[in-house]
């Protein structure tokens, strides 16, 4: 294979691997014309775990045309909560699929736009806009897409302070410059926005050969970030620092690329990343769950460590609170008076550890016996209350 173009760097130091040497035309080659289905991927990097979907979801998954779904490439599940009337930038849209489905959910007065840079997915994406539109029974569309690079949403037309939530689903990994596609989230989303996402992430930095194999690139393990450095990124860009929500472990399942890989090990893991005001003061709190928002009335699983149970008071770490009470959850829960200690009958301490390793996370699923690393450790409380 041959490598890749050079890159230049930014700022970060040159053995970061939030900047990598990468070609966008074998990305969009790879993309636009050597993927034509989702059983063309070469691995199992880019196909989403079997885990359990709300049935809120699931009907509006079913409602996506069926050419659209077929050149799915997603790693996970990414449908934050809350998301009537919200605003909303899926990058790296492809066939549209997530713009679709997520079109439902915010309903007539929400919007998604759909951002990719391979002319061949948005042109799949754009042919089925009046189909899904009729289906929806809306009376105009809510969506549009948008050709332009993850890298450079300015370039692409896209203001600042303008989404209340970005998502995105096994893209940052092909990215060249993992820093600047945060920065510019981070620019054109509105104070107290979400940056909800899943990709590829790696048990260590990758080497330069695994790096510059386009195959390995193109199917999301050569582009494969670094956990920790996501998190050094986040602190960086200004987001608050990121809540792992779920991860499962990637086999590959193709000899051929796993012995190229060696003793490098992937999962796919959700995070979401907050862009909540310096100026906010940061202090614990004691939090009740209203139960209005859609497909949660029983409960929100906010994180690996947190699950809000319906009229049910939890204390919450001071990040935690912080993005509560200035983000688009403030008016889902009831802020009760700070208190040193819980109140009877509230559920436990939050932990004194914030977990945000994925590969963590999982080995801590298989101690206790859950087969899917997801729906809050503190779900159990077994494993949070000792």
């Amino acid at each position: 294979m041959a490598d890749f173009e050079k890159g230049t760097r930014s700022e970060c130091a040159n053995d970061c691997a939030s900047c990598e040497p990468v070609s966008y035309d074998d990305v969009k080659d790879y993309y636009g014309k050597k993927l034509q289905k989702t059983a063309d991927l070469k691995s199992n990097a880019c196909i989403a775990p079997a885990q359990p979907i709300p049935a809120y979801i699931r009907k509006a998954l079913t409602d996506v045309h069926p050419y659209v779904a077929n050149r799915y490439y997603g790693c996970g599940l990414v449908v934050p909560e809350c998301l009537e009337g919200c605003r909303i930038l899926d990058l790296g849209c492809g066939s549209g699929r997530d713009v679709y489905m997520l079109s439902q959910l915010v309903g007539e007065k929400g919007h998604i736009t759909g951002l990719d840079m391979t002319e061949e997915q948005l042109e799949v994406a754009r042919k089925y806009i009046g189909h899904h539109t009729e289906k929806f029974g809306f009376s105009k569309p809510n969506i549009d897409f948008v050709q332009g690079y993850i890298e450079a949403l300015k370039e692409a037309g896209l203001k600042e302070n303008s989404f209340d939530i970005i998502i995105s689903n096994c893209v940052v990994n092909l990215s060249p410059d993992k820093t600047k596609v945060l920065r510019e989230a981070f620019r054109v989303l509105k104070d107290g926005g979400e940056l909800y996402f899943s990709d590829i992430y790696s048990s260590s930095r990758l080497p330069e050969e695994i790096r510059t194999h386009k195959v390995l690139w193109g199917e999301c393990l050569g582009g494969a970030l670094w956990w920790e450095d996501l998190v050094r990124l986040a602190e960086e860009v200004g987001f608050s620092p990121p809540r792992l929500v779920t991860a499962s472990i990637i086999t590959v399942d193709n000899k051929e690329l796993e012995s190229l890989l060696g003793d490098y090990k992937f999962v796919s893991a959700t995070y979401r990343l907050f862009k909540i005001p310096k100026t906010t003061t940061k202090k614990g709190c004691l939090v009740v769950y209203d139960g209005n928002i859609t497909g949660c009335d029983k409960s929100l699983e906010f994180d690996c460590h947190y699950v809000f149970k319906v009229n049910e008071v939890r204390e919450v770490d001071a990040e935690l609170a912080s993005i509560l009470k200035n983000s688009r959850f403030a008016e889902e829960f009831t802020f009760q008076p700070d208190a040193q200690t819980p109140p009877s009958g509230s559920c436990c301490a939050p932990p004194k550890a914030i977990l945000v390793n994925p590969f963590e996370l999982i080995e801590q699923m298989k101690s206790v016996g859950t087969t899917s690393a997801t729906g809050g450790c503190c779900a159990a409380q077994t494993s949070c209350c000792k």
